[in-house]
Formats: C-alpha cells, sequence, structure tokens
C-alpha cells in the first residue's frame, strides 16, 4: 500500500500536455514537476544525463551473481529450506553462502551460490561499454581510492572469477556432501552496481546498498546502488519524499503515520511503541512456520 500511495502522489504531480517528438521509434516526451529515476543498475547514467550537480563523484562497479542450480527432483524434494553460512574473509555481504530452496513452474529446485562475477554491464542485457562511459573527471579520483581501500575485495572478486566449476562444487559439498556435477548447473542470475562516490574525510568510498540521489530542487531523484528489493522500498520511498517533497511531508504525516505506526519516532525511546508494534506484527513469524510446515 505504501508503495502504491507513492506512485499514485508521482502521478498526481504530472502535467497531462503530452507530445510525440516525430521519431519513427514513436517515443513520446512528457512534462512532469517531478521525476524518479529507478532504471536499476542503468540509473547512475540516467542521473549524469540530467545533468544534476549531486550526481558528480559518483561512479558505479558492475557485479555479476552466479548460481549452482539443481532441478534433479529427487535431490530438490530433500531440502525445504533456506540455509546460510558464512561470508569469506574479505567478501562483500552480499556473498554470504546460502542454499535456496525454490519451487520454480511447479517444481522443486535448489540454488547454491552467490558466486561472484564480472561484466562491465550495468544491467544485464546492457552494453559493455557502460562502465566505461559512465567515467567522469569527478568519479577517477574517487574510484582510484575506493579501489586501494579495498584491496581485499579485489583479490576476492579475482579469485571468484577464476574459481572453477569444480572449486565451487567443493564449496556446495560443504552444504550438500554428497553433491553431484551432473546435478548441478553454473547459471548467471544478474547484474548489481555497487556504489563508489566521493568522501571527505576518505576521498573515496565504495558503499554496499542503497543511496537516493535527489536534485536540490526535488524535482529529480533517483535509487543508486544493489538493492535487496522489498526490504528496503518503504525506507527508500520515505527518504524520496523527505528529499523531494519536504513542505508536503508535514501535510502527509498523518496519514503516514496511520499507514506506518512507528513513522517519526525512535523505537529505541519508546518501548511502548516497541511492544506494541512486536505485538501486532508477530504474526509474520506465524505464517512463516505454517508456511514452511505447509511445504
Amino acid at each position: 500500500m505504501m508503495v502504491m500511495t507513492i506512485k499514485l502522489m508521482i502521478v498526481n504531480v504530472l502535467l497531462m500536455n503530452r507530445k510525440t517528438n516525430g521519431l519513427s521509434s514513436g517515443s513520446k516526451r512528457y512534462r512532469a514537476r517531478f521525476v524518479f529515476v529507478g532504471a536499476g543498475g542503468y540509473s547512475l547514467p540516467v542521473l549524469q544525463r540530467s545533468g544534476i550537480p549531486e550526481i558528480r563523484g559518483f561512479m558505479g562497479f558492475p557485479i555479476s551473481g552466479e548460481f549452482l542450480v539443481c532441478q534433479n527432483p529427487d535431490v530438490a524434494s530433500k531440502h525445504v529450506s533456506k540455509v546460510y553460512g558464512k561470508a569469506a574473509i574479505g567478501a562483500p555481504p552480499m556473498s554470504v553462502p546460502h542454499l535456496d530452496a525454490r519451487r520454480i513452474g511447479g517444481q522443486p529446485v535448489l540454488l547454491f551460490g552467490p558466486f561472484a562475477g564480472f561484466s562491465p554491464r550495468f544491467l544485464k542485457s546492457g552494453s559493455l561499454t557502460d562502465l566505461f562511459r559512465s567515467i567522469r573527471c569527478s568519479n577517477i579520483i574517487p574510484a582510484a581510492a575506493a579501489g586501494l581501500q579495498n584491496l581485499d575485495l579485489s583479490l576476492y572478486l579475482l579469485k571468484q572469477l577464476m574459481a572453477s566449476k569444480s572449486q565451487k562444487l567443493a564449496e556446495l559439498r560443504q552444504f550438500v556432501p554428497d553433491a553431484k556435477a551432473e546435478d548441478w548447473t553454473l547459471v548467471t542470475a544478474g547484474q548489481r552496481v555497487q556504489i563508489i562516490k566521493g568522501d571527505p574525510k576518505k576521498t573515496g568510498i565504495l558503499q554496499f546498498g542503497t543511496e537516493v540521489v535527489a536534485a536540490e530542487d526535488g524535482s529529480l531523484a533517483g535509487l543508486l546502488g544493489a538493492s535487496p528489493g522489498a526490504s528496503t522500498a518503504v525506507q527508500v520511498s520515505l527518504d524520496v519524499l523527505a528529499s523531494c517533497f519536504p513542505e508536503d511531508l508535514k501535510r502527509w504525516g498523518p496519514k503516514l503515520r496511520e499507514m506506518i505506526p512507528s513513522f517519526g519516532s525512535r523505537l529505541s525511546e519508546d518501548p511502548e511503541l516497541a511492544k506494541t508494534l512486536h505485538q501486532t506484527t508477530s504474526w509474520l513469524g506465524r505464517v512463516d512456520s505454517c508456511f514452511v510446515a505447509f511445504l
């Protein structure tokens, strides 16, 4: 509901004027008071093309993810949960190895990973020149500084890129000791573009997670970084509202507090509210337990 409300807010500020630019492709141009750039890994190039000064110093480092996939029902049906291990020393947070049970097309499937890969594309089907075209005078120094500060990560990525399928199967066998090579296929899952940005103390930093970059006048905002999806959607929406609609946010406050009871409050300073929210949301855990039992 929160995301739907945000979408309605954005739609309401769109002007009704629309015109075709006359190109044979049939593309259309819209005039809007506010634009949100949610283009995944391609948000960086779009924001760079917008020319807003707030994007200066930002750069993206693309990392692809690979998984070993088992579609043998005799193997996949024996595992019905998600099991996490521990990330290797120097590995990024999203590299925590895990064995994941899924149902795809009604059939049980197992996935194990992720293993890091590299492609200069900002999207899985993007251009091989994406990374190079994003280089600017303002982001070269921050990128170099971030690289020097993360040599352990660079070494980790290099080892991952050089790892053979047999080495990856060896990692899998820490979770599934009797795993057979013929049951598992290596697939590329997608692309993540990690944030590299300038920093007053470290010159440049590699940042995991997401960040909202907004124009000073509130007319444009975009989401950068590797987002885990639904778990950050509400916070990202609130960040956009705070950055681009500060005056309206005061008026929307009561409705937001109705939708998000903790909005504007610190649960660490309000134990009664924390207790109430815990009681009203604890049923989610029971639903998860019932779902696992059902599987």
